[in-house]
């Protein structure tokens, strides 16, 4: 007898739509050497079925983009662990002990940027926007190397946009043609990211049937989504549990 996740499944597909089986099948066409968006901040939001699908593949030498990298053990976390990622374009990195390890021994080239400039780096590459002027860095080793322009008596930086070969996100609600709702603080880079692949997989908590998405309610449109699933076993785990005495 099929379950639910069964009929959505072959509903869509009937219908020549974007709904794949798992996070193992929503990777095909992913190769080493290539450049991978994630989206989500510390540890909410992140598109955790597809992570850890990517760590038990053969890929390496991958550049991957993420605000953050994860903790020892869980989210980017594990794919440093099997040694998958040849670079990091981060903002934050200060959670994951292995990062450092990796990073201050050469064996992980990290490329850090601003956090609102590494979210309008992701926005610009969505966007059809090649490089855009910020006067965050200037002054700092966040410039060095790059073009410095004075506009209106102020000096601005260039920063160039960010896209990437496949983007994975992780969204509350999604339906059949890849329509994402995110929910409250999970909602972060996940909209930016989802914008700027060339294929952007979607993993969602719920995965409903096409019309029962309200318009309005809709972050990001199904038009930049290419593939999504219904994914399962999320932890939802806490970076730091602070608890009153």
């Amino acid at each position: 007898m099929e379950n639910h996740t069964d009929k959505i499944v072959s509903s869509a597909q009937d219908s020549k739509y974007k709904v794949f089986n798992s996070a193992t099948e929503a990777l095909q066409g992913v190769a080493s050497g290539m450049t991978l968006l994630f989206g989500g901040f510390g540890l909410c939001g992140i598109p955790e079925n597809c992570i850890e699908a990517l760590s038990k593949t053969k890929l390496k030498d991958l550049t991957c983009v993420s605000n953050n990298a994860g903790v020892d053990g869980f989210g980017l976390g594990l794919l440093m662990e099997r040694q998958q990622i040849k670079k990091m374009i981060s903002s934050y990195v200060g959670e994951n002990e292995l990062f450092e390890k990796l990073f201050l021994s050469g064996q992980l080239e990290v490329e850090m940027n601003p956090q609102g400039t590494l979210a309008e780096r992701i926005r610009a590459g969505g966007a059809g926007i090649p490089a855009f002027f910020t006067p965050t860095g200037v002054g700092t080793v966040v410039a060095e190397g790059k073009e410095v322009r004075e506009i209106e008596g102020r000096k601005y930086v260039l920063e160039k946009w960010i896209r990437g070969d496949f983007a994975f996100v992780k969204a509350w609600k999604g339906d059949y043609f890849g329509n994402l709702i995110f929910r409250k603080s999970a909602r972060n880079f996940n909209p930016l990211v989802a914008t700027a692949g060339k294929i952007t997989v979607a993993e969602v908590e719920q995965l409903v049937p096409l019309g029962e998405l309200d318009p309005d309610e809709v972050h990001t449109p199904g038009v930049f989504v290419q593939r999504i699933f219904q994914g399962k076993n999320y932890q939802k785990r806490i970076e730091n549990l602070t608890t009153r005495t």
